[in-house]
């Protein structure tokens, strides 16, 4: 692509690469004459900022000239100096060299010439700074007729070093200098090219030439040299001879002739440069008008210029910018181009706003109608290969299990050739801390001393609920595991005993009494519990406690279990530590007399309930309410009534009366209630209850409530409490037990992830569950199986968790291949009655079987079933047409045919294969159509988009017979999910105000009833269920942040099949919602 350009008859010159701004020199070219005819020598100085648009160059200097410029270069001599830009030298007719000091022609200032020498005799059209002169750039080597090279120090101009002797100049006849170049390896190597074919190289310390390459077909006329960036050896010749317009690439190691011969000039070739950032790139310019940017690797042109209208005789790649390069032509002009390429339509329109601009005077023209032939862009190909400037030489990536791939260039730059690149493989460890606690986890249940490691992390607490938390998983570890858990609590029946035969032995009256010895109620919940008096916002509902809703009873205060110093805090801790003999004696201590006839007749006749009742209904005291309850029985309204004050209280006496059938129920609606009406604190606490019951799962979602920023060590903590859980679990029922739930397995796999990318394959993969059959953990699996390799040797290969699709038609015989309309019958294996327990994979401890009654002993299944997955289900497969293989789950595996009945057709010779299936199908072909009048559709496969094509409308539904309308009812458990969304839509349509907010939430409704027929037909995964109703929980609670968390999650691990027809409108429907605060 052009990128300036300038309208001037002269040579050029770019300043060096240490040089900012940049700036371009031109001198008048001494081969040139314009109309004028004029004789005049100008030294201009432009400087090139490609910020600006416009093709211009912005005038910096003029000077005039003595002379004419044959040859003008730039050289970095002075650059050391405060304020100094270089010094420009100019070749110029009769043997004249001038040298410039560009600072003073920039500032106008001081004399900018510096000195004129004239001791060529002819025209001087060589001129080279030597490039390893970069600070003093003091030598320059200038070349004219009868063969004379001098090599100038400009910080001593009068007696130049000539090269070679008169004697040699006289063996053969004398020729002007076309062109010098200094080598770009070894400092002292200097080459001359002359118009006879011959290139001489020079060596300055012998000031003698050492070698003269020529062509042996004597039509080789040098117009061009120039050395190797790289390669010390290598030069390139250009030869201007129309007979032979090559391109030769020498070896003066081999200099017999050329290493390759470059031909795509028509005609003589008049320059040549070589980038010094590509050592791959070589530019030409020749007669037959053409730029070519040649490959020296390939020998092939790999830029190209279109057609100039006239030759050009002078190329040089910018020293500053690799890519940009200057051309001065015979026409007049001097242009700059960039080899990276694009089109030339914005230079023509450039050049039509420039002229629209001087001809409006203030008034817009009409936009310009170019023809359709004109408009076409005519396209610059960029270089085919990247060049070496713009590659990359570097590189970085993070694989699977932490790994670091990393690739470079080599540290040392030795001899330019071809060397194998090292890519290094790192391990990158970011959370040691992580790590350690994993192992240690790893090590306890492996060896399984989790008894020591419950110990370690409670001393290792900080604060005295998490203190807490660790002594109640310890105990679930240990036998007589609720008398420690009530102890825990802070009751002891050894103390009460000491605290009744006080009380009962004092004379104090009614509501006092005396200290206790030792420590009391309050020193021992004191010890037992930090005091945490602060309050907090009601938190969202857990995903599994939907069921509480229903079961509070409704018009019931809340009421408190005392804890106080008298007789009514004894006698609280006595009926929650079972002791009803020392109750019925304080009552009658106290003159409680229906107290003490209620708690001896506990387990009385029908008379005697029915007098406690009425008793209890007109006798209001503050320890009635616990009465009932213990007489009663009737630990549900314990649970759901009592104030949250009490949760200690509440849990001791579930620890104490309640069956082990309905223990873990009861734990668990306690627990729940702690986390939907009380604050941040009882969330907290909340997990003791799910430790007691064995719930991991509302263990999980409690402290997914309480880290709602996710971190390693968080996630470790988490584990830690998890595993320790469900080793207690697995002492109670063995290896086989209670299977992992959603949230367990979403952060299992979520903690196997961190571990693997921290590069712990093995212990990431012991964690998985091993009987999970979610795709995430399978997937998971798979993938640790084989990032591991060799190191899994003797281990099982896990089965393949994707869904394997065979593409292509494979013919069949009669006897194997389905026909178009048939089904297979296949037998689909029902999941075990009863659910594994989630436990890693390590070695198993030797645990003891408890020989006492457990809080976990019993059928406690049904409570864990809420939180289980519904079993997998038979899926009717799709009938497959002629040619189609069925999977590995068909019927046709079950009885398979004779190897030898199998008959392949042979495909016609004009067989074309099917056009790629690139929309989705809508409708069926009319053939197809005729083949399957009656086939019915299936459901949940063939599911089109709204308003996509092949799809009924509203108008057409609503036209349907009345059988075809029927539909299945929705599930009494989705009706919520039903009532929530609708709910929703009905706000966000009450709210919205633009019309096309109405419709997307018109067109939601329509795309919901998709939802509605899936969950009608029970075709949805179990985890995209359970996430649909946190949906609408968050929803309901107004949280459309979490709800779109939600919704990413959920969509992130589902089949797109399975939800595309809902999800996308669902998300929309969030967004619209958390817009117009609804």
């Amino acid at each position: 692509m052009k990128l300036k350009e300038l309208e001037r008859p002269a040579v050029q010159a770019w300043s060096p690469a240490s040089q900012y701004p940049l700036y371009l020199a031109t001198g008048t070219s001494a081969q040139q004459l314009d109309s004028s005819f004029s004789t005049n020598g100008t030294l201009e100085i432009f400087e090139v900022d490609f910020r600006d648009p416009s093709l211009d160059l912005k005038h910096k200097g003029v000077l005039s000239a003595s002379s004419r410029f044959h040859k003008l270069i730039w050289g970095s001599f002075g650059n050391g100096l405060l304020e100094s830009s270089g010094v420009i030298a100019g070749g110029g007719d009769n043997g004249m060299l001038i040298l410039y000091n560009v600072t003073h022609i920039l500032s106008s200032g001081k004399e900018p010439v510096i000195a004129q020498k004239q001791k060529h005799t002819g025209a001087v059209r060589a001129l080279d700074f030597n490039p390893f002169q970069v600070l003093q750039g003091n030598l320059l080597a200038s070349g004219a007729s009868d063969s004379e090279v001098f090599i100038w120090d400009l910080n001593n101009l009068n007696v130049p070093m000539t090269l070679g002797s008169k004697s040699q100049y006289r063996e053969q006849p004398p020729e002007d200098i076309k062109a010098l170049s200094w080598n770009r390896q070894a400092q002292h190597i200097l080459s001359s090219a002359h118009p006879s074919g011959k290139a001489v190289v020079w060596d300055l310390r012998k000031n003698e030439p050492i070698i003269k390459v020529s062509d042996h077909s004597n039509r080789m006329h040098c117009s061009g040299l120039a050395w190797h960036p790289d390669i010390a050896t290598q030069l390139v010749l250009c030869s201007e001879d129309d007979r032979l317009p090559v391109i030769q690439l020498w070896d003066l190691r081999f200099a017999s002739s050329p290493l390759k011969v470059l031909e795509s000039h028509s005609r003589g070739i008049l320059s040549v440069s070589w980038s010094q950032a590509d050592a791959e790139l070589l530019l030409t310019s020749a007669k037959d008008s053409q730029i070519l940017c040649w490959n020296l690797e390939s020998s092939e042109v790999v830029y190209k210029l279109p057609t100039q209208s006239s030759w050009c005789f002078e190329v040089q790649w910018c020293p500053r910018d690799p890519s940009v390069f200057s051309a001065a032509s015979f026409d007049g002009w001097i242009s700059l181009y960039s080899v990276m390429g694009r089109s030339w339509e914005v230079q023509h329109m450039r050049l039509a706003d420039k002229i629209s601009s001087s001809f409006s005077k203030g008034q817009p023209l009409p936009p310009l109608q170019v023809p359709e032939q004109v408009t076409q862009a005519s396209l610059i190909p960029p270089l085919k290969k990247p060049p070496k400037w713009i590659r990359r030489p570097t590189g970085v990536s993070f694989a699977f299990g932490g790994k670091l791939v990393t690739f470079g260039l080599p540290s040392t730059r030795l001899v330019p050739q071809p060397c194998p690149r090292l890519v290094f493989i790192s391990q990158v460890t970011t959370e040691s801390e992580f790590l350690m606690r994993s192992t240690e986890l790893q090590e306890a249940l492996r060896s399984g001393n989790l008894l020591n490691y419950c110990q370690n992390k409670s001393q290792q607490a900080l604060l005295q609920s998490e203190k807490m938390l660790w002594q109640f998983l310890k105990v679930t570890l240990e036998q007589d595991s609720r008398m420690k858990f009530l102890k825990l609590l802070g009751y002891s029946k050894d103390e009460l005993q000491k605290k009744v035969a006080i009380w009962l032995k004092s004379d104090v009256g009614l509501g006092e009494g005396p200290q206790p010895k030792g420590n009391d109620l309050n020193s021992d919940r004191q010890q037992a519990f930090c005091s945490q008096a602060s309050k907090h916002t009601t938190e969202e509902a857990s995903a599994s406690s939907a069921f509480f809703d229903e079961l509070v009873p409704q018009n019931m205060t809340p009421w408190e279990i005392p804890i106080t110093k008298d007789v009514d805090g004894l006698l609280s801790q006595a009926l929650l530590l079972g002791e009803l003999g020392p109750a019925v004696e304080l009552c009658l201590k106290e003159e409680r007399f229906a107290d003490a006839i209620i708690l001896a007749q506990a387990g009385g006749a029908d008379l005697l309930k029915q007098t406690q009742e009425r008793y209890l209904a007109m006798k209001k005291t503050k320890i009635s309410s616990l009465l009932a309850c213990v007489v009663q029985k009737n630990w549900k309204d314990v649970v759901c009534t009592c104030s949250l004050k009490n949760w200690r209280e509440a849990l001791a006496l579930l620890l104490t009366y309640s069956s082990t059938e309905k223990f873990p129920e009861l734990c668990d609606m306690l627990g729940t209630r702690m986390e939907q009406e009380g604050g941040r604190t009882l969330t907290s606490e909340a997990r003791l209850c799910y430790v007691c019951s064995g719930s991991v799962e509302r263990l999980v979602e409690c402290w997914a409530k309480c880290h709602q920023a996710l971190s390693p060590m968080a996630l470790q903590d988490l584990m830690e409490k998890v595993m320790v859980l469900n080793r207690s679990l697995e002492l109670l029922w063995g290896p086989h037990g209670v299977s992992p739930g959603p949230a367990t397995t979403y952060r299992v796999t979520q903690y196997a992830n961190l571990l693997a990318a921290q590069g712990s394959l093995a212990t990431a993969m012991s964690f998985l569950p091993s009987d999970c059959a979610q795709p995430p953990v399978q997937q998971l699996r798979d993938r640790l199986f084989r990032a591991q390799g060799s190191a899994v040797l003797g281990q099982q290969s896990p089965p393949f968790p994707y869904p394997r699709i065979v593409v292509g038609a494979i013919p069949h015989s009669k006897e194997t291949s389905y026909r178009l309309g048939s089904q297979p019958s296949h037998q689909v294996p029902t999941p075990s009655p009863r659910p594994r327990v989630f436990t890693p994979q390590s070695s198993p401890a030797m645990p003891l079987a408890p020989s006492h009654p457990s809080p976990y002993q019993g059928p406690r299944m049904q409570n864990l079933s809420d939180y289980r997955a519904p079993g997998s289900q038979a899926i009717q497969p799709l009938p497959l047409g002629p040619g189609v293989r069925p999977g590995p789950q068909d019927s046709w595996k079950e009885a398979p045919a004779p190897r030898g009945n199998l008959q392949r057709n042979k495909l016609p010779e004009t067989f074309m294969p099917p056009a790629p299936i690139t929309a989705p199908v809508m409708s069926l072909t009319p053939e197809l159509q005729g083949i399957l009048p009656s086939q019915p559709p299936v459901s949940g496969v063939s599911h089109a988009p709204p308003g996509a094509p092949g799809e009924l409308s509203l108008q057409q539904l609503q036209h349907l017979p009345p059988e075809k309308m029927e539909r299945k009812e929705l599930p009494p458990e989705h009706q919520s999910l039903k009532s929530s969304f609708e709910a929703l839509l009905q706000r966000c349509s009450l709210s919205a105000t633009d019309l096309k907010t109405k419709r997307k939430l018109e067109e939601a409704a329509q795309r919901l009833e998709c939802l509605y027929e899936k969950l009608c037909e029970g075709t949805l995964s179990p985890h995209v269920v359970a996430g649909l109703h946190e949906v609408a929980r968050c929803v309901d609670a107004g949280s459309f942040e979490q709800g779109l968390a939600v919704h990413a999650q959920v969509a992130g691990c589902s089949s797109f099949s399975e939800v595309s027809s809902f999800m996308p409108i669902l998300k929309a429907v969030l967004i619209i919602a958390h817009k117009l605060l609804v």
